[in-house]
C-alpha cells in the first residue's frame, strides 16, 4: 500500500540515493503539447541537498524538453523503481528550476556533487522543490540486474572543448527550442559561472 511522506529522509533517501537510474517526466501548458519522459543515470548527478530539495546535473546530448517545460510552468515528476531488492516506485512531484551556467548559485550546486560527476557537456543544473513524496508497491517491476554505467556519453563530450560543445549545442535542433516552440536552453550558450 502506498503511502506519502512529508520530507525525504531516512529510509527513503537511502533508496533514492541508492539507484543507479531515475525518470523525469514534464509537460508544456498546452494541451495539445507534447509530454516528456526521460531516463537519468550517471553515477553521482543526483544529490539530495536537503528533506525536500533535489538536484541533478543536465548534460548535453538530447533535446531539451524537460529545461523547456520548467522554464514555462515548473513542473515535474521524478520516479525511481527498484529493480532488485523489496518492491517500491518512488515518486516525489514538485516545481523545478533549471539553473544555468552562468547563474551565480551554479558553482556552488556543482560543489555538492561528486567532482567526478561534473564533467564535460554539462549544460544546466536541474533543481527540484518537492510537493508530494511518496512510494507505491512496484509488484509489476521486473527484476533487472544492473551491471555498470555506459561511458559512452562521458567519454564523447570529454574530446570537445568548452567552446566546441558550445557549437554542438547551437548546431542541434530541439535544444534552443522545444517541441512545442517553447525556449529551452539559452544560446549561445553562457560560460561557467566561478
Amino acid at each position: 500500500m502506498g503511502k506519502t511522506y512529508e520530507r525525504i529522509d531516512g529510509r527513503l533517501r537511502s533508496f533514492i540515493e541508492s539507484q543507479p537510474v531515475f525518470f523525469t517526466a514534464t509537460a508544456p501548458l498546452a494541451g495539445d503539447g507534447h509530454v516528456n519522459l526521460s531516463p537519468k543515470g550517471r553515477a553521482g548527478t543526483l544529490v539530495v541537498l536537503d528533506e525536500l530539495t533535489l538536484a541533478y546535473l543536465d548534460f548535453g546530448g538530447s533535446t531539451a524538453e524537460t529545461i523547456a517545460h520548467l522554464r514555462e510552468n515548473g513542473r515535474i515528476t521524478l520516479m525511481w523503481c527498484a529493480f532488485d531488492g523489496p518492491p517500491t516506485v518512488v515518486r516525489v512531484h514538485g516545481r523545478g528550476e533549471a539553473v544555468f551556467r552562468d547563474d551565480p548559485r551554479f558553482a556552488g550546486l556543482v560543489g555538492r556533487f561528486d567532482p567526478a560527476a561534473d564533467g564535460a557537456g554539462l549544460r544546466a543544473i536541474v533543481l527540484v522543490h518537492a510537493e508530494r513524496v511518496s512510494d507505491s508497491c512496484g509488484f509489476a517491476v521486473p527484476f533487472m540486474d544492473y551491471r555498470s554505467d555506459r561511458d559512452l556519453h562521458a567519454q564523447y563530450f570529454a574530446r570537445k572543448s568548452d567552446e566546441e560543445f558550445g557549437v554542438y549545442c547551437e548546431g542541434k535542433d530541439l535544444v534552443g527550442t522545444s517541441l512545442d516552440g517553447l525556449p529551452a536552453l539559452p544560446l549561445p550558450l553562457p560560460p561557467r559561472a566561478g
